[in-house]
This record gives structure tokens, sequence and C-alpha cells, in this order.
């Protein structure tokens, strides 16, 4: 069947400003992270992708390595584009990313010049695409030079290949250089990417956040949810089969401590007070800092998209409840 967007698919959603440039991204962007690989169903993935566009999602976060198996996500995503996207283009924000391990020997990781933009190329032919919105280095790679790194970001905009430069996972040090490093070439940093969540403070107590700050650029946060631990997966004590922490790769059983359980318990009747889930609390914890542009969520079901995105429903947080969140949650 035909896909034709909601006509209201900007009403609701808000958008922030992405550093010092002329891009909006949505308070809520969508990563296609685990569930977008060979693993889950492509109408289950085509119905996700269509309700996330529907409801304003602009941004579809990917990185080379996704899926499993590696390319996958991003060979997923790209027939779903040709069906039902390619009209659609120019309203679609889409990210790449290269840094960690894609393919044998010694020229598929790290931040090579050479890596980096056959990645690229690879990341463009699998999705279908003549470019990425915005192309990220995965990864600090203390062996590589930054400059040479930055040099292949740079190149990677000048060539057409890449709209935007962005970086991931950079230390706060590190990500102030890189924005030197790109200014004088003339292709500015637009964000970085990096963890950040109530339960997972590195990125304000590193001084990550007060160098985005600093430097005009931009936090994007991935796993606001701490991995599905704020969410009311886990709440009961059990570890639901087929969860993230039931295959136990990123989440592990042993993190559900008797004391992190009563911590999650206490966060969730705070979130009951204001009406929310604890997942929609997490979500607006995090976007309280303007620093932050938007944050990448998953969704295997359009029922846990949505009531992701109804976070933006809740209001902001008083000073009051951000006290306790971090009286709880320390």
């Amino acid at each position: 069947m035909t896909y034709h967007p909601a006509e209201t698919r900007y009403t609701s959603m808000s958008y922030r400003r992405a550093g010092r440039s002329g891009v909006l991204l949505p308070a809520v962007s969508l990563g296609l992270w685990h569930n977008f690989g060979d693993t889950q169903p492509l109408e289950v993935q085509r119905a996700v992708l269509r309700r996330a566009f529907d409801r304003g999602v602009t941004h579809f976060d990917l990185a080379n390595n996704y899926g499993p198996p590696y390319g996958s996500a991003e060979r997923n995503f790209g027939l779903l584009f040709a069906q039902d996207f390619k009209p659609y283009r120019d309203e679609l924000f889409i990210a790449s990313k290269a840094g960690y391990d894609m393919w044998p020997g010694p020229y598929g990781v790290g931040g090579s010049r050479k890596y980096l933009l056959a990645s690229l190329d690879q990341s463009l032919e699998r999705m279908g695409l003549d470019y990425v919105d915005v192309f990220y280095s995965h990864r600090y790679d203390p062996a590589t030079p930054l400059e040479e790194t930055m040099g292949a970001l740079d190149r990677a905009v000048r060539s057409g290949r890449a709209l935007y430069a962005a970086v991931s996972n950079y230390p706060a040090a590190q990500h102030r250089e890189a924005v030197e490093i790109l200014r004088d070439l003339g292709t500015p940093m637009l964000m970085n990417q990096v963890r950040y969540s109530i339960l997972d403070r590195a990125a304000a107590e590193d001084g990550l956040l007060d160098a985005v700050g600093e430097t005009r650029t931009s936090l994007i946060a991935f796993s606001p949810l701490a991995q599905g631990l704020l969410t009311d997966r886990y709440l009961s004590g059990e570890v639901p089969a087929g969860s993230r922490m039931s295959v136990g790769r990123f989440l592990r059983a042993e993190a559900l401590t008797g004391e992190k359980l009563e911590q999650l318990r206490a966060l969730n009747k705070l979130a009951e007070r204001r009406g929310q889930t604890l997942a929609q609390l997490a979500l607006s914890w995090v976007l309280r800092d303007e620093r932050v542009v938007s944050v990448i969520i998953g969704a295997s079901s359009t029922a846990q998209l949505d009531q992701n995105l109804d976070a933006l429903d809740g209001g902001p947080l008083t000073a009051e409840e951000l006290a306790e969140i971090d009286r709880l949650s320390r």
C-alpha cells in the first residue's frame, strides 16, 4: 500500500536548533541500532518508521555496523526508504557513522581517512542515498591523529557525501580540539552524540556538557533510558523474555540489584505523580537542558514509540522534582 504521511506530522513535535547551524532536529529522534537488523520483521520496521514520521520524527540515526548483522540496519532502511520515504527525502535528516569494527583487516576500524571515507561510500550504497545529512566519527581513536580524522569528515562534506560533520563518544578535551580543527577547515562541527541519562551522567560530570555549551555545538543523547532500565519492563524485579536484559549483551541481569530496583521504583512513583511513565520522566529529564538538541530512542513497536513520544506532553520538571530525581538517582 502506498504510504502517504500524516498531514498533521508537524503540529505536535518540538524542534531544537543544533549548535550554531540552521538545522532544527526533533526533540526525540529514532535510533536504528537494535531493532532494524535482520532479526526484526521488515513490516514491523516499516510500521515504526512510518509512525515516527507521521508524528514529526524527521531524524533517523544509523551507523555502518548497526544490525545485527553489521550493515543490515542500513540495508533494511534503504529498502524501506526506496519504497516509502524517497518522495520525502528533503524532509528527513539521516545520519551514519564509522569508527568501530566493520570489516576484517587493518582498514575496517578506527579513525583513519581510509576507513571513514570507504565506510561512508558503503553506507550510501546500502541505503541507496546520494548523501547523508550528517556523518559521524563514531569514536575518538587515540591511534590516529585527530587532524586526519577531522580532515576525513571535512572531505566527506566537501565531496557532497555528507551535509554536516559530527562526532560521537568524544571526551570533553577531544571535543574542544575537534571543534577547532573543523572550524579552521571551514566545516563546523554540528554535535557530539554520547550516552546520557538519569543513571549515567558522565557527560555532565566529565565536563562534556560544558564543552558543548562553550563551543556552541550540541549534545545529542543516546541511551536516555539506560538500555531500558528506565522503563517499566523491570519494575517487577523479573526479566521479561525477549527483553534486552534477557539477551544480556548490552544490559546484564546483574545490573538489576535490590538497591537499583528500589531506586527505579521510587523514580517511577515520581513519574506517576506527574502523570508520566518512568520512560517519559527519563526523557523529560535529559531534554531539560537546552544544550541537548535531541534524545535518540529505540522502538520495537509503534506502541513503544508512541509512549516515548508522549513524553513531550509532560511539561517541564520543577526545581523540586529535579532535586528529588537527584536524591533518588544518586
